[in-house]
């Protein structure tokens, strides 16, 4: 049978069966669908909301626990790492133990490492409950894009796709308003008790509507590739996810803490390539064989540009709110929000043009929306009116909601049966990896613009905050009198503001840098044979 790209696909013998309430010739999303995508948007709302949820509660581990910021750092990192750790092998454990358990598995994961870390009683405690979190976290965004795909079909993954992007996408916005709200309420502790209602919500839930698995285990466990994968990926996130802390520590990235593990991951992840692609490993831990097909190739390319500007011009907002206009974390993530509705207003509509058009220009317009967004906060200052922040905001959520999730659909509609989980992993591996060299990218440009913009002296009187003694220390090294002083920091935000706009306008190259790959993408809608299982020729 013909594939994408030129490329030709074999059917092998057996396949699963399809979702029983999926149609012959699917159209619109049934009721099985719909119960379906509930299930998995109830799993990823977890895992989303609580990346960003924690980090709103960084300043309070560090009085809670008497410890530096480097240090509760770690209850990130700590879940970072073991994404980057349990990713690979949830295509593997997919197809071995079958959707449908392993989701069950993950959510208990995720709820018991919840609840494990709202007793912690210590900052190292903590640090190893995330862990147990983030092995349950990191199967739910593959496994979710498996299920969905495999219970829609590829004439329906558009939509499906669109319903998995509301909570990837709103997640970033309204974490920080409920991290806010649960930390000034009540304590700490709620940030991670809320995910136990909804963790138990999610079981019940999954166990009565998702089908019940046919597997036929046949795969061999890559012991080797896990070996080399999942280390090298952690490895190279750690290296990546230090460069902030040793560039503001240091000046510079080239320190150990970075170069070495980064450099290491690096190899362990070369090593990997070649022993999946080679003809004695016939079940890869991650089946590289799938960038034969053309499509996946682009989408993959594309994502990963995308998903360094998107996620690293994210860590931007909330910051300029906070450093520049003196807002606190619950107002910076409330004034987010235009950007969660413009998303929701196009996505579902997205959703449904490309199962009809293709993802290729309705990318190409999401991608030329996002950059006009982010141009008008490249020509922000100090005193930008909100109005215009917030329009801009809109414009940009208007056009993410026809960017990220069709990238995705253009990987998963290409791709049947068992070869769906194997794309998916791919695909949360690649997002995952780009969404952490987006935001250490970002970081170090804003910190070093800063240290160019802002007066030294501004900047050492800004640290000493409200501590009469410590801007005493300062004023007397610096031998300037406390009008001198006051005249210095009032001119903090608006060097840091114009600072901020320099890296916005980076980040809108760095967004318009993916209509070369989107322009790619496929612009027709792909048929496929009904019911044929396309697999990439070996």
């Amino acid at each position: 049978m013909p594939g994408v790209g030129g490329l030709h696909y074999r059917c092998p013998v057996t396949s699963a069966p399809p979702h029983p309430d999926s149609p012959a010739t699917p159209d619109k999303l049934d009721k099985g669908v719909l119960l379906t995508a509930g299930v998995v948007v109830l799993g990823a709302i977890m895992s989303i909301l609580d990346i960003t949820v924690v980090s709103v509660a960084l300043e309070t581990f560090q009085r809670e626990f008497d410890a530096t910021s480097a240090e509760v750092a770690w209850t990130m990192t700590g879940y970072t790492l073991a994404l980057a750790t349990v990713i690979p092998l949830t295509g593997w454990a997919a197809d071995r133990f079958g959707t449908k358990r392993l989701y069950l598995l993950a959510v208990l994961l995720f709820a018991v490492g919840s609840a494990l870390c709202a007793v912690a009683d210590s900052l190292a405690t903590l640090v190893a409950f995330r862990v147990v979190q983030g092995l349950g976290g990191g199967m739910l965004m593959p496994l979710g894009m498996t299920i969905l795909t495999r219970a829609a079909g590829p004439e329906r993954v558009g939509r499906v796709m669109a319903v998995m992007g509301i909570p990837m996408l709103l997640g970033p916005i309204f974490g920080p308003i409920l991290g806010g709200w649960l930390i000034d309420a009540a304590s700490w502790h709620w940030i991670f008790l809320i995910n136990l209602p909804i963790g138990l919500a999610a079981i019940v839930y999954a166990a009565v509507v998702l089908p019940r698995d046919h597997v036929e285990p046949s795969e061999t466990f890559d012991w080797l590739g896990v070996l080399l994968l999942s280390p090298g990926l952690a490895a190279f996130l750690y290296g990546i996810s230090s460069i902030p802390a040793a560039e503001e520590e240091h000046g510079t990235w080239w320190t150990t803490e970075v170069v070495l593990p980064a450099v290491l991951g690096l190899l362990l992840v070369a090593a990997f390539v070649p022993w999946a692609l080679s003809g004695r490993n016939r079940h890869p831990l991650v089946d590289l064989r799938l960038f034969r097909n053309r499509t996946m190739t682009v989408a993959v390319v594309a994502m990963s540009l995308f998903a360094i500007a998107f996620f690293g011009a994210g860590l931007l907002f909330p910051l300029y709110f906070q450093q520049v206009r003196g807002e606190d974390a619950l107002a910076a993530g409330a004034l987010l929000a235009p950007q969660g509705i413009g998303a929701m207003l196009t996505m579902p509509v997205a959703g449904a043009l490309v199962d009809r058009i293709g993802p290729g220009k309705i990318v190409l317009v999401g991608i030329a929306v996002i950059t006009a967004g982010l141009g008008l906060f490249s020509t922000l200052d100090h005193e930008t009116s909100y109005p215009f922040l917030l329009g801009a905001l809109f414009i940009m959520g208007l056009g993410m909601g026809c960017t990220m999730m069709p990238i995705m659909t253009a990987a998963l509609a290409t791709l049947r049966e068992h070869t769906i989980a194997r794309g998916s992993t791919l695909m949360n591996i690649v997002q995952q990896v780009a969404a952490s060299i987006g935001t250490a990218v970002f970081a170090v440009l804003l910190t070093n613009g800063i240290k160019d913009r802002v007066d030294p002296a501004a900047q050492a009187l800004a640290a000493a905050g409200d501590d009469p003694e410590a801007q005493a220390a300062v004023l007397a090294e610096l031998g300037i009198t406390p009008e001198q002083a006051a005249e210095l920091v009032s001119q903090v935000p608006v060097d840091s503001a114009i600072a901020y706009g320099d890296v916005f306008l980076v980040a809108t190259v760095m967004t318009a840098v993916v209509l070369v790959p989107a322009l790619f993408l496929p612009r027709t809608k792909q048929v496929h044979a009904a019911g044929a299982p396309v697999v990439p020729t070996h």
